[in-house]
């Protein structure tokens, strides 16, 4: 029988990781879910080293896990796209009127730890207590954080005049 892939028996742990991960890409079809899964591995196989340290080629045992995790990910995603697809047309499609992708735009402008006291205070009209109640932040900090969106909104308008937000109808 050929073996697809060299098997060393003390591979190093760049080499192991770079080989189970193109074995992994064959059973998942996505180098991204790939590496997650042997990193995954990896991770469990430092938790129980002394154990599997014992084993004569302790990348067997990353692999053997790094497989189940693959294949109780696929699992999860097909009994997520089944229940997608029960779903159907009594899933709401949401509102994306110009006036709420203009807002989405604006908002892509500035960090994204500052997007939701813009929405909140700015565009949804909430009192600064009320956004750091639902944020669980002190109040200091969203004042802060709102000071600093719209500095870096205005800075970001002003530099790109004909930017995203005109484009959607919005001044």
């Amino acid at each position: 029988m050929v073996r697809p892939w060299p098997r060393s028996p003390r591979p190093t742990s760049k080499s192991a990781y770079a080989r189970l991960v193109g074995q992994l890409f064959s059973v998942t079809g996505s180098l991204e879910q790939a590496e997650d899964v042997v990193q995954e591995a990896f991770i469990r196989a430092l938790d129980r080293w002394p154990r599997i340290q014992a084993c004569d080629v302790p990348e067997l045992w990353v692999r053997r896990v790094a497989i189940n995790l693959a294949v109780s990910e696929i699992r999860k995603l097909r009994r997520r796209a089944a229940a997608l697809l029960r779903l159907g047309a009594q899933r709401p499609q949401p509102q994306l009127t110009p006036q709420t992708t203009g807002v989405a735009e604006m908002l892509r402008r500035v960090p994204v730890n500052q997007r939701p006291v813009l929405l909140l205070h700015d565009v949804l009209d909430l009192p600064i207590e009320q956004v750091a109640e639902q944020l669980g932040l002190p109040v200091s900090t969203v004042r802060g954080r709102l000071d600093r969106a719209r500095a870096n909104l205005a800075r970001r308008l002003a530099a790109d005049p004909e930017g995203a937000l005109s484009r959607h109808g919005r001044p």
